[in-house]
Order: structure tokens, then C-alpha cells, then sequence
């Protein structure tokens, strides 16, 4: 798949995806006891099984990461692409510390350097 966005359309991948959910805590304390992580399709993951509450936050968070992804992509883009594009930017922006999915499809914990995105990343 190739990416062509815009760069309107990468600027609002920055902001769109993570706004509401950094208001929940229960979302910050899982992000920073690495019970989940960001993924490189734009959604959050729950890295291992994770409790049914857990999964429930999540799935709520990508419900709205992908409401956010389909009216953005209204300017030009498909929703995947959108969604490919802000994974690629939310990776980019975990902290040391935090989970993020590798492309290789494994859960790794940011270190100090750059994290390990997908090629395609701009």
C-alpha cells in the first residue's frame, strides 16, 4: 500500500487520534504500565490478554480514533491510509518506556532512540 497524504492530512494525525483519550486516566496509567500500546494501522492495542475493562477502554479509544480517521479522510485519503499514516506519527511520538507494535508485528518498549516504524513511515 502507498501512502500519499497530504500534509494536512499528517498534521491532523497528530492531534485527531490521541486528544480524547489523553483526558481518561485509566488510559494513561495503562499506556504507562505498558498494558497497551500504540499500533502501526493508527489503533491502540492491548498488548497481552489484558482484563475485559482493558479491552473495553481500547476498544472504545478506537472506536473514536476511527470516527476521527473516516472525517479526515473526507480531504483525500481512504481511512486506511489516514489510520497508516497517524500510526506511523502516534509510534513516532511514544516516550521511553511506553509499548509500541514493531512492523514485524511484535510488542517492544520505546527506549531512548527512535522507535522501529514501518519503512513507509514519512
Amino acid at each position: 500500500m502507498k501512502t500519499f497524504v497530504s500534509a494536512a492530512l499528517i498534521a491532523a494525525a497528530l492531534i485527531a487520534a490521541p486528544a480524547v483519550a489523553q483526558r481518561d486516566p485509566a488510559y494513561q496509567a495503562a499506556r504507562s504500565a505498558g498494558q497497551v500500546g500504540e499500533q502501526p494501522d493508527g489503533y491502540l492495542g492491548v498488548v497481552g490478554a489484558g482484563s475485559a475493562e482493558l479491552r473495553a477502554l481500547v476498544s472504545n479509544i478506537n472506536i473514536q480514533r476511527k470516527a476521527k480517521y473516516t472525517e479526515s479522510a473526507a480531504a483525500g485519503a481512504t481511512v486506511e491510509q489516514f489510520a497508516f499514516t497517524s500510526g506511523c506519527n502516534l509510534i513516532l511520538k511514544t516516550a521511553p518506556g511506553e509499548k509500541y507494535k514493531t512492523p514485524g508485528g511484535g510488542w517492544a518498549t520505546r527506549g531512548s532512540g527512535a522507535p522501529e516504524r514501518d519503512s513507509r513511515c514519512v
